[in-house]
């Protein structure tokens, strides 16, 4: 990610790279580690606005605000359990979303009966 910026003098255009260090690896609950992917929670976040009837206007800004949460929790860590990143996009969900919320609380419900 390149970042413009003008020099206060000459107007220059200074380039400044910017590194997020971000979890490589997610640990699963035996144990096993998968590669983090962004990809992934998003489509749960949506796949939970969905499952509530959320529009898709609201979808994409549920999205908007839980996920970059979500990033910074994991952006911190080299690896990250799914129990973590379930935690934060709850998290996030009960402020953006109390429906979205629910039906990400049934999904999880469900999956582990």
């Amino acid at each position: 990610m390149l970042k413009k910026e003008k020099g206060l003098n000459k107007g220059y255009l200074h380039y400044y790279e910017i590194h997020f260090i971000m979890a490589t690896d997610v640990v699963k609950r035996d144990g096993s580690k998968q590669p983090f992917d962004e990809g992934k929670i998003r489509r749960s976040i949506e796949l939970a606005c969905q499952d509530a009837g959320v529009g898709p206007e609201k979808t994409a800004e549920v999205v908007n605000q839980v996920l970059p949460q979500v990033l910074e929790t994991a952006g911190s860590k080299e690896e990250i359990a799914t129990s973590e990143l379930a935690e934060a996009v709850l998290a996030g969900l009960d402020v953006a979303d109390s429906a979205a919320a629910e039906a990400w609380r049934a999904h999880v419900q469900n999956k582990g009966a």
